[in-house]
């Protein structure tokens, strides 16, 4: 190296390590259509095309069933029913063997598949499926839990307990008390790219499958388990997904044991990808829920007790419903402390398809029913529903301990509340909110500010843990393959810029590779915003591996202690020498070093005794806050979000870009399930709002007027994540509490808000209508 290069290196920074903006590693792609799908990749000669037969009744026993017009339709190859799966037939992730591939014998929901049509193109298949003849014997359905009381209902899973304090004592002696109930709608994940799964048949046992999956080792399992293999002859491989948020955390299943057993019959490859209306019909959604509360609290807003029940809908198996209700009780509190508190979760059995995971798992209905409470005691004392949050925020010594008994020991929620409060300008917002209602006969404009505490990590202490493979090349390059799944997220950009970081050399010479069961083996679902915090410590342990032995070896081979070698930008200070990264890489191979390294992370301090109720499950807690403004049209029911003000604190970020469109998206995501997103089941169980025509997302005409968005850079998590980082996948979301209750707020101000007008989710224009004059009439009785 010469002089000249020396000094040009020492100007140098790294491009693309943490703590800087780095675009998504695809996003050039995604603009131009160049991101390969599962859907875009050359099919093999001779691929075949499946296609579901769904059940057309919710619940009754299968008479029978007459597939002969089917298999001899043209282009059809094989008719597969629940006979032909060669292993278990069961892809049930609570390993309670509730949930078959194909009903046998009785079906439970209307949509559940029956019989997979495989043929020669999909379209030939699709057809096919039509030509079936089946004779049930219809059973009665339940379809909508209003129907049935929690108490002694049909459950898909044991419920949760959670408690501290004697609740009743405490509800029954407080001087102000109050009941109610909370109906919080469902959401249909409406991923871009539907399921699908390709799979291609290989020697002896072996089959791969190209899945659009967030847990490939699940996939990997049940597969294997379909077909009566060892896991070790399936590989399943994730490049990329078009979204996902929960939906393709358990629902993948189906689709490629369909896919790996049809292949494995025909000899050839199969793909399966379901139309969008069956995808939404035969695949679960969030819970919906029915939050039932009781509390005590004093005349000055401060809360004595609280006793709750969220019961879910669940379907007609238990899916993740068990850790889905559970995380809602652990977010029964969202940011306030209860002196005494029982909450119980009552996951009820439904004829509906079974409810998964979502974004939040459960956390944001938790908090719904929070903020419930909060608006209920403002509104009975008369007072501003944020002084009534702030009264009962979690504080200090005896006011920091959760109902499941970890203490809230990183709190700022207080910092953050008080900062959106000042920078929103809500005070004065509201003052004037206030004179323009008094003006406006139709149009009423409403505030509110909601806080967000939402725990990291997963509940089951188990899939806290992850793998990663890094290879360093003789020129330098690095290879990186680890367990999580890239849905859209950012996940690989970050921790690529973790890898990057530790070897201090540019991004571009990290290569991002597919998520593969056959390179990291076990791995957990990418799910519960842990993938950066997982996958990102994985890495960087086998980065530290490699670094740490291509230390030791330049120590030994230039005669310098350790400490004076230092890793700088694509170079190694060695003593008083640099030498580029790639020529000390070159030296370490030819002394037979090994340069690669299989990384391993599992998190610390969690525990959680499911039985007793008490535990730390979450390693952290991640903080928001959000100040939403909206007008209501009160003739109509329609209404604009005028503002929004968030504060998010994401720790050190790794990648502030990545995780500003995650804040924003999610709470845009969050907006479309509490107002415009309905879910619609018929009285026969049929879902009407199945297609884009029926079921509204929002579009870019509903994002506020006025959005603000700002990372609190002060923060910095206090437990030794990757780079001091914190999770950002789902915390988000809950940010949209502030528009349902800005509702709220607005609607209230046709009464001068003398009523609660108990709002429920998903906020419609028609329920905000009803809501208006339903007060109005309350009013005037």
């Amino acid at each position: 190296m010469t002089r000249h290069e020396t000094l040009d290196l020492r100007k140098a920074k790294i491009a693309g390590g943490v703590a800087t903006d780095r675009r998504h590693d695809s996003a050039h792609k995604h603009v131009t259509g160049e991101a390969v799908y599962i859907d875009d990749m050359a099919e093999p000669a001779g691929t075949l095309h499946a296609y579901l037969g769904l059940s057309e009744v919710a619940h009754g026993t299968i008479r029978a069933l007459d597939l002969k017009e089917v298999g001899s339709a043209p282009g059809v190859v094989a008719v597969l029913t629940a006979k032909d799966v060669p292993g278990v037939n069961d892809i049930s992730p609570a390993g309670l063997h509730d949930e078959p591939i194909l009903a046998e014998g009785e079906v439970q929901f209307l949509g559940q598949p029956v019989f997979t049509v495989i043929a020669e193109t999909r379209e030939a298949a699709r057809r096919a499926c039509r030509l079936a003849k089946v004779e049930y014997e219809e059973k009665p359905a339940l379809i909508d839990i209003a129907e049935v009381e929690p108490q002694g209902a049909r459950l898909v899973t044991k419920p949760l307990t959670l408690s501290r304090g004697e609740a009743a004592e405490a509800i029954t002696a407080a001087p102000r008390r109050l009941k109610g109930r909370m109906r919080v709608g469902g959401q249909d994940h409406f991923y871009l790219e539907g399921q699908i799964a390709f799979a291609l048949p290989g020697e002896d046992m072996d089959v791969t499958v190209h899945s659009s999956t967030q847990h490939p080792s699940e996939v990997q399992h049940m597969v294997a388990h379909a077909l009566g293999v060892p896991s070790h002859a399936v590989t399943v491989e994730v490049r990329r997904m078009g979204g996902g948020f929960g939906g393709k955390e358990t629902q993948a299943n189906l689709f490629a044991a369909i896919a790996a057993i049809a292949a494995k019959r025909t000899g050839r490859p199969v793909k399966i990808r379901p139309d969008r209306d069956d995808d939404m019909t035969a695949t679960g959604k969030r819970h919906d829920f029915l939050i039932d509360y009781d509390i005590g609290f004093d005349e000055e807003g401060t809360i004595l007790g609280v006793d709750l029940t969220y019961a879910a809908r669940c379907g007609f198996s238990a899916d993740l419903s068990g850790p889905v209700t559970d995380r809602a009780l652990f977010h029964c509190d969202n940011a306030y402390f209860y002196p005494a508190v029982r909450a119980v979760s009552a996951p009820l059995y439904t004829n509906t398809v079974s409810n998964t995971a979502f974004r939040g798992f459960g956390g944001p209905q938790g908090m719904l029913g929070a903020e419930r409470i909060i608006d209920e005691v403002a509104f009975a004392l008369g007072k501003d529903p944020l002084e009534i949050r702030k009264r009962n925020f979690y504080g200090n010594g005896t006011r920091n301990v959760t109902p499941y008994h970890q203490k809230v020991d990183d709190n700022v929620v207080h910092r953050i509340v008080s900062e959106v409060e000042k920078s929103a300008d809500y005070a004065a917002r509201r003052r004037a909110i206030a004179a323009f209602n008094a003006k406006s006969e139709i149009v009423k404009r409403g505030i509110a500010l909601t806080p967000v505490k939402f725990g990291i990590s997963f509940t089951a202490t188990h899939f806290n843990q992850a793998g990663a493979l890094v290879h360093v090349y003789t020129d330098g390059s690095v290879h990186l393959n680890h367990g999580g799944t890239e849905m859209g997220q950012g996940l690989y950009v970050k921790v690529a810029q973790v890898v990057a970081e530790e070897f201090q050399i540019d991004i571009d010479q990290v290569k991002i590779t597919a998520t593969t069961t056959g390179k990291v083996p076990n791995t957990s679902a990418t799910a519960a915003s842990s993938g950066s915090d997982l996958n990102g410590m994985a890495a960087q342990n086998g980065a530290r591996q490699i670094k740490n032995r291509l230390i030791d070896f330049a120590a030994e081979q230039y005669g310098v202690p350790k400490e004076q070698i230092e890793f700088l930008p694509n170079r190694v200070r060695v003593g008083n020498q640099e030498i580029l990264f790639v020529e000390l890489v070159k030296q370490a191979y030819m002394a037979r070093v090994q340069l690669s390294a299989a990384g391993f992370y599992k998190t610390p301090k969690i525990h959680w005794d499911r039985d007793s109720g008490r535990g730390r499950p979450f390693y952290y807690f991640a903080y928001g806050a959000a100040c939403a403004e909206v007008s209501i049209d009160t003739l109509t029911g329609e209404y604009m979000v005028e503002r929004v003000d968030i504060l998010h604190e994401t720790g050190k970020s790794l990648n502030p870009a990545i995780d500003l469109g995650q804040i924003e998206g999610g709470f845009i995501q969050g907006v479309g399930w509490l107002t415009t997103e309905e879910l619609v089941w018929d009285g026969k169980g049929r879902l009407t709002t199945h297609a884009p025509s029926t079921y509204k997302i929002p579009l870019a005409s509903d994002r506020p007027k006025v959005f603000n968005v700002t990372l609190a850079d002060w923060a910095e998590n206090a437990e030794p994540t990757v780079h001091r980082s914190k999770a950002v996948g789902e915390p988000p979301f809950m940010l949209a509490m502030s528009v349902l209750h800005a509702l709220s707020d607005a609607v209230a101000s046709v009464v001068d808000h003398k009523l609660c007008p108990r709002l429920d989710a998903p906020a419609t224009p028609e329920r905000v209508l009803m809501a208006v004059e339903r007060l109005r009439a309350e009013m005037g009785a």
